[in-house]
């Protein structure tokens, strides 16, 4: 998670640019090294015998495996693999501690007589110590809940290793145990207590206790401390910064129709030195994802841009833009050395012009008849026209259509109906004998936009629902002073297009062929057939990013923020959860 930026004066371009052309291949090597580093300790502390055939090990990391320092070599192992994931991510404090624990490890083997370890240890802490500036990343801000996370790995993590070593060392038990016996005295022996597990030798008993308390001390430990920590706000905007942006949205508004999706309540926001534009993002597994156009003045957006990217060095995130506009892309790729590729079209209609005469709206047409033919009747109206308890039923409907239990969206929804401010946003309904079938949520777009945001039906209820809305909104579209109304972002949109053509070629086939199985799973084919009924004005949207390497990490960190991908979240009965303001009720 990351707080609000509410002002910064983002920092000189040359130093962005030095800092992303430093060498990358540092951190890796490094974090790497330290991974293998902490396995091999980890499996020589649990395997002795595996550890004696690979001694020539030894010779190239360092670490301590033999019956003596077995299980201070094991914390010191889950040590390494904690820290090498800071490492690869240029983490300062991830430094800080393996060269702490790197001239420990050199002092250990000195005791113990290991010259050849203790130098290649020495020359690893001199490398890491050259080498120093490569890591200049601060922390992550986080809040509690890490802790939990942290500790219930790391209690899961102990009892696995506590039973690897039962079976590794099954053969000098006084007694075939059942698994829940061995379960049993793994988790009491990380508290300090007895288990029923006994071993023939002594010192296998004595060292297995050792180890266990060791785990357990560690463990509790390590959980305590980064509860106890100051914790960090989950991203927020606040009512200052939504006040400015929502000023900024009144002037240069109609530039770009994802500018109100800005004001998400799971955005954070960083300013230019001027305040006359700013950058909304969310950071996400080490991605620092923007979405859409810098909100504000042209003019200003190269301020914006280097404060993003400044910002997104400081943490050694990954910066990127997710849908920005033709103008964006060239901005964000001259002034931050990113490069761009063409992510879709979006479909705007323009009112006006639009007409369900001719044959190439036949389809459209017949839809829209058949579903008034059906007695169902749409009425257009803004939020402020309704009262909060209306609003309140058709969030709660909505929802119940929704089909999945998290609400999607990042860069083209809002994730929420009702709230203060957002009076001047279109509800679209459809009604059959009172009750409600389909509801159309539309944000502002400017002062004579709309933007699509929201589109859910009874499953059960005729189809064509979400076209009859879409229709009758654009009707009454003079009346609500529009004259523009953008609806659903189709992804490559032009391969699905060009790939049907006759004399298109194979690679564009297969390109297409590939979407259309990933259509299965993902609204590609769908959505973008849904819209050319239409009949609109595509425009094109595109992805910034700072290299091919790092598109795999950005695309997953999309689809996390999109709610595509949701891994599961540990929830604890009657510990309430911190506050956050992503999706509230109105």
């Amino acid at each position: 998670m990351v707080e609000s930026k509410r002002e910064t004066s983002g920092g000189p371009e040359g130093e962005v640019q030095e800092r992303r052309r430093q060498r990358w291949w540092v951190p890796a090597v490094a974090g790497w090294l330290t991974f293998f580093v902490g396995l091999h300790d980890v499996i020589g502390a649990l395997m002795p015998e595996w550890h004696r055939r690979m001694v020539r090990v030894d010779e190239f990391v360092p670490g301590s495996v033999n019956n003596a320092a077995r299980t201070a070599t094991l914390v010191a192992g889950l040590l390494f693999l904690l820290l090498s994931h800071g490492l690869r991510r240029r983490k300062r404090r991830a430094w800080r501690a393996v060269v702490g624990l790197l001239a420990f490890t050199i002092f250990s083997h000195i005791i113990k007589d290991f010259a050849i370890s203790a130098i290649v240890a020495a020359v690893m802490l001199a490398a890491l110590v050259y080498f120093r500036a490569e890591f200049y990343a601060t922390g992550d801000p986080r809040t509690r809940w890490r802790a939990l996370w942290m500790g219930s790995f790391l209690a899961a993590f102990s009892v696995a290793i506590g039973l690897l070593f039962i079976a590794l060392n099954s053969r000098g038990l006084d007694h075939n145990y059942t698994f829940a016996d061995r379960l049993e005295h793994v988790v009491a022996g990380l508290v300090g207590a007895t288990g029923p597990v006994t071993f023939v030798s002594d010192r296998k008993n004595d060292l297995f206790s050792l180890m266990l308390g060791s785990l357990g001390l560690f463990t509790g430990l390590t959980t305590a401390f980064l509860f106890l920590r100051p914790a960090e706000p989950a991203p927020a905007l606040s009512a200052g910064d939504e006040e400015r942006i929502r000023e900024l949205l009144d002037r240069q508004g109609a530039r770009d129709s994802l500018g109100y999706f800005s004001l998400r309540r799971d955005k954070s926001v960083i300013w230019s030195p001027t305040g006359k534009a700013c950058v909304t993002y969310r950071v996400v597994s080490g991605v620092m994802l923007a979405g859409g156009d810098p909100i504000g003045d042209p003019e200003a957006w190269p301020g914006a841009i280097q404060a993003f990217l400044e910002e997104a060095a400081r943490h050694a995130w990954v910066p990127a833009v997710m849908g920005c506009s033709e103008l964006g892309a060239e901005i964000w790729c001259r002034e931050s050395g990113l490069s761009a590729l063409e992510l879709g079209d979006e479909a705007i209609v323009d009112t006006a012009e639009f007409s369900l005469d001719g044959r190439t709206m036949r389809n459209v047409r017949q839809m829209v008849n058949r579903v008034g033919r059906q007695g169902y009747v749409a009425e257009i109206r803004r939020e402020k026209d309704y009262a909060p308890d209306e609003l309140c039923a058709l969030w709660e409907r909505a929802a119940a259509w929704r089909g999945t239990d998290n609400e999607r969206g990042f860069s083209m929804a809002l994730g929420r109906v009702g709230e203060p401010g957002d009076e001047e946003c279109v509800v679209a309904t459809a009604t059959k004998d009172g009750e409600l079938h389909a509801i159309l949520h539309f944000v502002p777009w400017g002062t004579d936009g709309l933007s699509l945001d929201l589109m859910r039906r009874d499953r059960a209820a005729q189809p064509g629902l979400n076209d009859f809305l879409i229709v009758e909104a654009i009707k009454v579209a003079p009346d609500l002073g529009v004259k523009r109304v953008s609806l659903n972002f189709a992804v490559f949109r032009a391969a699905l297009a060009r790939g049907e053509r006759i004399g298109a070629g194979p690679v564009l086939k297969a390109w297409r062929g590939l979407l259309i199985f990933l259509s299965r799973w993902f609204q590609i084919e769908s959505l973008y057939k849904f819209n050319a009924k239409f009949q609109p004005i595509w425009q094109p949207r595109f992805f910034v990013y700072p290299s091919l390497n790092e598109a795999p990490r950005i695309a997953l960190a999309a689809l996390e923020a999109e709610a595509f991908i949701v891994w599961p979240r540990l929830r604890i009965p009657g510990l309430k959860r911190p506050r956050r303001r992503v999706l509230p009720s109105p």
